[in-house]
């Protein structure tokens, strides 16, 4: 009995955790039109991360600069990308 309740609470948790991401597949054209251009926004931002590092400038002046692109854009300091250095 204990072990069935326990099957139906762990169904119900993992019910929930999944909510997300079928909400996120219902967005509708405005939605989907904010999202991409969020994303040219991140990847332009990227971009200029790139080149302002080929250019020779401390990273961290090229770091701030990212920042400030992405300031309410994306997810955490790092404009929604994080790599391994």
């Amino acid at each position: 009995m204990f072990k069935s309740f326990l099957t139906v609470v762990s169904f119900v948790i993992m019910s929930a955790a999944a909510l997300p991401a079928f909400a996120a597949d219902t967005h509708g054209d405005k939605e989907r039109k904010v999202d991409i251009e969020r994303h040219r926004a991140m990847a332009k931002a990227h971009t200029d991360q790139a080149i302002c590092l080929e250019s020779g400038k401390k990273e961290e002046v090229c770091n701030k600069a990212l920042q400030a692109a992405c300031k309410g854009l994306a997810i955490g300091k790092d404009c929604g990308m994080k790599h391994v250095h």
